[in-house]
Formats: structure tokens, C-alpha cells, sequence
């Protein structure tokens, strides 16, 4: 059994490296995984990689699994899929998911892994993690048959969202993206695009997840009157500015702010969330998603390139032993 893994850190903002890192045989209750494939959460994992996160949220944004501490040096990610090659017999073999950093084996609690479903190729299981804030963030704007929806950001997330929202029966939906090079990834999700300035008017909910000032502004004026944006958006130590003194109040518009670390709805736990988004997962159209792929060894260069925007890739998937 393996005594040492290889692990990627952001040794200073901007800078990053793969470091040795022991890995302990596994105790009662853990299990030993080697990574099959992990990812790069564009938004939250350049804004780290930048050293944006604000000191009053360095708490609030640890990753499950994560080692140092905002903004660096820090173990960083949470998008792993890998094979159990040690721990219970159940896990034995299995290809599981995990809220594990970028790694090319760990040691884990076996509660903290959650089995791929049969028919998810190990690929594309690495959305599960995007997939769960799709799948919160529906809870929370509960739409209903009929509505006229519009998501706002054609990244990782709003896609995620577009996809799921696709299944909605009687919901007329657009995606929105100021990229023309987005149209194509809707095609493939089955959803109709927009650009900005072309966007549909008069919706009753806006998901808004561009991460950009513009965007939520944009997002606002496609309200129908009482219409809803929820806020999927996370800006770091960005300040954005916004016009509130048009319709905003006269319509009486709302926005609502949701995020992942807060299960939204109160009958259901994390690990059954996780486990609708692997289960959700098994529609392949999620596989145009996966725009990007490099080895392991490569990490520190790619996470500069998609940081500076060099590497345009929607999910980055990042390869072990290939």
C-alpha cells in the first residue's frame, strides 16, 4: 500500500505546486481512494488561486477537506472521483465521489464518499459537486410549471442549472451569456440562448450566475413585475455597483441570495443532495460541460491559465495516471 501521495497547493496567491503528502493506512470506518479524475471549480478555484477570498469569509469557505489557510499556502478543491482500494467491503473496488482536494490518493472517513451510480461514467461524475448547487439552488427558487425563466451565465453552475431546469414541464427557458462561443453548450443542453442584449423580457424568475456586476444588473431589467433573481454569484473581495432607482422597487423585484454550504430544504441531509446529483448525472448531455483536460502534473500552469482567463475551458477536468 502506498505511504505517499502527490497533492496540489497554492503556495502563494497565483502560485501553485505539487507537494508529497503521506497518506496513512486507512483505520476502522476510512477508506484509501485513488483519483481517477478530479476538477476545477472555474469560480470559487480562481478566486482562491487569486487570493480573493475576503477575511470574513475565509471561515465560511473552507472546503470540507481542506489543508492551510486562506488565502495561502492552502490545500484547495472539491470535485474528486476516484476508486476505493481500501476499507469496507461494500466500498471495496467501488468508483466514489468525494469533496476531496486536488490528489492523487487520500484517507478518508467511508460516510465521506459516496458511491457512483451504475451508467455515470467516472468523467463526468466529477460534476456531482456543480450539480449539488444546481439542484440547492432549484429549492430554493422553487419553480413552477409555466414560468418564464431566464439563467443569467452560461459557467459551470448556470449551465448545471439550464440543464435541470430543461426538465421542468411548461417552463419557457433561456440561457444568457455575453460569450457567443456559450450558444454551442446550450445547443447540446437542449436549451435556447441569448445574448444579453437579445434576452427575453418580462420573466418571473432570473438565475443569475455570472459573477459580474452587468450580469446581475441585466438580470434585474428581465423582471416581469414581483419577479425573482436568485443570486448564485460569488464575488470575493469584488464590490459591484447596481441601479436600484428604476423599477426595482416600484416592481416590487426581489433578490434572493442562495449558496451551497446550507441544504435548502429542511427534510433532506447533504449526502442524500449529493446523492440526487450523481443520480442526475446519469443524463449524458452534461458530458459538454467537459471543455478541458490536463494531467495531474500539469495543475500549477492550469490553474494560472483558467485564473487569467488563457484557458477558457467550462469544467476543467484534471487526469491521474493517463
Amino acid at each position: 500500500m502506498a505511504s505517499e501521495a502527490g497533492a496540489f497547493w497554492l503556495r502563494e496567491p497565483g502560485a501553485g505546486e505539487i507537494r508529497t503528502a503521506p497518506l496513512p493506512a486507512p483505520g476502522p470506518g476510512e477508506v484509501q481512494v485513488r483519483t481517477l479524475f478530479s476538477a476545477v471549480s472555474r469560480g470559487t478555484e480562481t478566486l482562491v488561486f487569486r487570493g480573493e477570498v475576503p477575511p470574513d469569509q475565509h471561515a465560511t469557505m473552507r472546503a470540507p477537506f481542506q489543508e492551510g489557510e486562506f488565502p495561502a499556502p492552502v490545500k484547495y478543491g472539491y470535485l474528486n472521483v476516484g476508486t476505493v482500494t481500501a476499507g469496507p467491503g461494500e466500498l471495496l473496488g467501488r468508483t466514489v465521489f468525494c469533496l476531496y482536494p486536488h490528489q492523487t490518493a487520500y484517507v478518508v472517513p467511508a460516510d465521506a464518499v459516496v458511491p457512483v451510480p451504475d451508467g455515470v461514467p467516472a468523467e463526468r461524475a466529477v460534476l456531482a459537486g456543480t450539480v449539488e448547487t444546481a439542484v440547492n439552488a432549484l429549492w430554493d427558487a422553487r419553480p413552477r410549471i409555466g414560468d418564464r425563466v431566464t439563467v443569467v451565465g452560461a459557467g459551470m453552475v448556470g449551465c448545471c442549472v439550464a440543464a435541470l431546469l430543461a426538465r421542468f414541464p411548461g417552463v419557457d427557458l433561456q440561457l444568457v451569456d455575453a460569450d457567443p462561443g456559450r450558444q454551442a453548450v446550450a445547443a447540446a443542453l437542449g436549451v435556447p440562448f441569448a445574448a444579453p442584449a437579445d434576452a427575453a423580457a418580462g420573466r418571473d424568475l432570473v438565475v443569475h450566475a455570472s459573477a459580474t456586476g452587468p450580469g446581475l444588473q441585466r438580470s434585474l431589467e428581465l423582471l416581469a413585475p414581483e419577479g425573482t433573481v436568485l443570486e448564485l454569484s460569488w464575488y470575493g473581495d469584488h464590490a459591484i455597483k447596481l441601479a436600484l432607482g428604476g423599477a426595482f422597487h416600484s416592481s416590487r423585484l426581489t433578490i434572493r441570495s442562495s449558496q451551497v454550504g446550507t441544504v435548502g430544504r429542511p427534510d433532506r441531509s447533504y449526502r442524500q443532495r449529493l446523492a440526487l446529483a450523481l443520480d442526475l448525472l446519469r443524463d449524458p448531455r452534461f458530458d459538454a460541460l467537459v471543455t478541458g483536460r490536463s494531467p495531474f502534473a500539469e495543475l500549477p500552469s492550469v490553474l494560472a491559465g483558467l485564473a487569467s482567463g488563457e484557458i477558457p475551458a467550462l469544467c476543467h477536468l484534471v487526469t491521474y495516471g493517463e
